[in-house]
C-alpha cells in the first residue's frame, strides 16, 4: 500500500495494479491522489520484481482529471518530477496499462493518454473538455493525442471538447483492446501477464525506443538504438533467453 487511502496499489505476480480509488469524487485528482500514484510508479521503476503495471480507477469510473473543488482550496495534484498525477511528465521505464471503465476526461483522459497502451469497456467514454471552460488541456493530451489518433482527429477532439465513445477512440487507435463493460481490468491485467512473461530488460528497451525514436535525426538513428540495444544483447538475461530457447523451457528472467 502507498500509504494514501486515495489509491490502493497491489501486486499481481509481476505486474503491479493502482487503483485511484475515490468514486465519490469521480476519481478525481486531489494532492493524495498524485501523490500516490507517484509513489507507486517509482515502486514499479525500482522494484526489479515488478515488470508491469496496470492503472485503473475505482468504482466503474476511470477519472474526472482534476478535483477542482481540492484545486480551490488551494490543493496542487502534481508531484515535482512527475507532473500532474504523478505521472504525465515522466512515465515509468516500464510499460503501464490503463484499464478504463467509464469516462476519462481531461486530466483523467491525460493520465490513459500517459500510458503505453489502453484497455477499455465498451460503455468508456474519453475527452479533452477543457476549451468549454476557457483552458487548454496542458497535461500532456495536446502533446500525446496527436501521436496515437493522427493530427485531424487530435484537432477535433481537441478544439471542439467532445466526449469520444470507447469505439471511436478504439478506431482512432487511442484504445488498443475494447472489451465489454466491466471486463477492461481482467483483460488489461492477460495483457499485463503476456508482457511481463517477456525478457524485462528487453521490454523497457523496447518502450523507450519506441517513445524516444521518432524525434532522433535519421542520421543518428541506428546509433542511438545501438546504445539502447548493446547492454541488452549483452545482458544475462539475453543469454537466459537463448539457453532457455534451445533447451526448450520457459526463460527464468533477472532483469539484468
Amino acid at each position: 500500500m502507498t500509504g494514501e487511502p486515495e489509491v490502493r496499489v497491489e501486486r499481481d505476480g509481476a505486474v503491479l495494479v493502482v487503483t485511484i480509488d475515490r468514486p465519490q469524487a469521480k476519481n478525481a485528482i486531489n494532492t493524495a491522489a498524485a501523490e500516490g500514484i507517484g509513489a507507486a510508479m517509482e515502486q514499479l521503476d525500482t522494484d526489479d520484481s515488478l515488470f508491469v503495471g496496470v492503472l485503473t480507477g475505482a468504482g466503474g469510473v476511470f477519472s474526472a482529471g482534476m478535483d477542482l473543488k481540492a484545486f480551490l482550496a488551494g490543493e496542487k495534484p502534481h508531484v515535482p518530477g512527475r507532473g500532474f498525477a504523478g505521472l504525465v511528465e515522466r512515465p515509468p521505464a516500464k510499460p503501464l496499462i490503463a484499464a478504463v471503465e467509464g469516462p476519462a476526461l481531461a486530466g483523467g483522459f491525460e493520465i490513459a493518454l500517459a500510458c503505453d497502451l489502453v484497455v477499455a469497456g465498451e460503455g468508456a467514454s474519453f475527452g479533452l473538455p477543457e476549451v468549454r471552460r476557457g483552458l487548454l488541456a496542458g497535461g500532456g493530451g495536446l502533446l500525446r493525442l496527436p501521436r496515437k489518433a493522427g493530427l485531424p482527429k487530435a484537432t477535433e477532439w481537441a478544439l471542439t471538447g467532445d466526449r469520444v465513445s470507447a469505439a471511436e477512440a478504439h478506431a482512432a487507435g487511442v484504445v488498443n483492446r475494447l472489451v465489454p463493460d466491466g471486463q477492461a481490468l481482467t483483460a488489461a491485467l492477460e495483457l499485463a501477464r503476456q508482457i511481463a512473461g517477456n525478457g524485462p530488460l528487453a521490454v523497457q528497451g523496447t518502450k523507450r525506443i519506441l517513445a524516444e525514436g521518432p524525434s532522433w535525426p535519421a542520421a543518428e538513428a541506428f546509433a542511438r538504438q545501438w546504445e539502447v540495444y548493446a547492454p541488452i544483447r549483452a545482458s544475462e538475461d539475453a543469454k537466459e533467453g537463448a539457453r532457455a530457447f534451445t533447451e526448450k523451457r520457459a526463460p527464468v528472467w533477472r532483469g539484468r
